[in-house]
């Protein structure tokens, strides 16, 4: 009991103060004074490889984990990047064999082509089509094909155009026809509502977790990299990045000859500061036998000092500031396109299927007689934002995996565990 439930007790008050929460409701507290780290993070602490394949005049960023099994591709949401991915294909690597890939499409990321702007479904399906062609040849690997938002859409399109062969499984995350397009309605006034200027990458990635656009501050700190660009030099921030860490990996490997270069020059110093410590003496001694070289010792020892090595100020923190990798609001005449027609074109798609959605009043009346005629695996992940692959990864990883295994397309690892049924 408290000082102050005591007291309230002891002066008859009652009803005034709430009951304590049960134990262990209310998560850690927070050590007094810390804070949230909102440090981005490098593409690398969960994919293993990243490629660049060019395609035509183009060039697709794709980032790869695991090294055998089927191919799990990913698509991400408009706006959104391959890094999206990140923390989700590090953890369903781990729970069956598979191979995760993520692509950067067209327009987003650190992928650039002819024509950025051109964001309809026919080119970028066109464009899935073409890297997995380029990525694994013409024998591909079995692919499972898996979409968030547009990118569920793109998937769907892909798949319907059988525009890779191997397709053996398509999974769309949260996007329904008719709950998209009567979002399109109020999609202008969402992004008007975004700070479209940041001070630093910290500054998005908090934004980005305060706002509740991504609820996990771990996918956070990794997707918003791949969100945003430089407004000085026009470069990704995932680029940009990149570039730092290599720097330091540069300074890495030198800093040992650095060490024992350093090590000989302070060696060499030292004798050149007791050389001209021991003629500073002389020079003393002499000036107080004789008063008139007192001026000069002075001087000689002014001289000295201003040969010492100084120390440099740090720099400035820096002013730049960043922006979003893309204007969406440019890209209005494709919304449309993306969405209509989706959910006939999804269930007329003969591979197991599965939809994972935020909450069930997404479901509309096509899908809900699909689903209810077993056409398809629903599966509905609540208390999570729109990118749920993003906001609950460990969730949809065990909702991936257990699709995988009940369609047996994957072999599960010793670290699986059925938590989700089929339905």
């Amino acid at each position: 009991m408290s000082a102050l439930q005591r007291q309230a007790v002891k002066h008859g008050i009652s009803g005034g103060l709430p009951p304590m929460p049960p134990s262990g409701i209310g998560g850690k507290k927070l050590m007094p004074g810390r804070k949230r780290d909102y440090t981005p993070v490098l593409w690398d602490k969960y994919f293993q490889h990243e490629h660049r394949i060019k395609v035509n005049d183009s060039t697709f960023r794709v980032y790869e984990c695991g090294n055998e099994g089927p191919v799990v591709l990913f698509l991400h949401g408009g706006g959104f990047s391959a890094l999206s991915w990140a923390v989700l294909s590090s953890v369903l690597s781990n729970l069956v064999t598979c191979r995760c890939a993520a692509i950067d499409l067209r327009g987003h990321g650190d992928t650039y082509t002819s024509n950025d702007s051109d964001l309809s479904a026919e080119t970028m399906s066109r464009d899935v089509g073409d890297v997995v062609r380029e990525l694994y040849g013409d024998d591909p690997p079995q692919i499972i094909l898996i979409g968030h938002s547009m990118g569920g859409a793109i998937a769907v399109h892909t798949a319907e155009k059988n525009l890779i062969p191997s397709l053996i499984g398509l999974v769309v995350i949260d996007v329904v026809e008719g709950t998209a397009l009567e979002a399109l309605s109020s999609m202008q006034n969402f992004l008007r509502g975004r700070p479209s200027l940041f001070k630093s990458l910290e500054h998005a990635i908090e934004w980005c977790v305060r706002s509740g656009q991504i609820r996990n501050l771990d996918s956070a700190r990794v997707s918003m990299v791949g969100q945003m660009k430089r407004i000085d030099t026009n470069e990704t921030a995932s680029s940009e990045l990149e570039h730092q860490h290599e720097e330091l990996h540069v300074q890495g490997v030198g800093s040992a000859i650095r060490e024992e270069e350093e090590e000989e020059e302070e060696m060499q110093e030292k004798k050149v500061m007791d050389i001209e410590g021991e003629q500073v003496k002389k020079d003393c001694e002499e000036s107080q036998k004789s008063p008139q070289r007192t001026n000069q010792t002075a001087v000689n020892l002014s001289s000295k000092q201003d040969n010492v090595f100084k120390k440099p100020l740090p720099p400035q923190e820096s002013q730049s500031q960043y922006t979003w990798r893309i204007d969406l609001s440019k890209t209005e005449k494709y919304w449309k396109g993306w969405f209509e027609g989706l959910s006939k074109r999804f269930l007329s798609i003969d591979v197991p299927k599965m939809l994972l959605l935020a909450g069930v009043d997404r479901l509309d009346k096509e899908l809900t007689i699909g689903q209810m005629q077993g056409k398809f695996q629903m599966q509905v992940l609540p208390q999570c934002g729109h990118a749920v692959h993003e906001d609950v990864p460990d969730r949809v990883a065990d909702c991936l995996a257990s699709f995988m295994v009940r369609y047996k397309v994957a072999t599960p690892t010793a670290d699986f565990q059925r938590i989700f049924p089929g339905c």
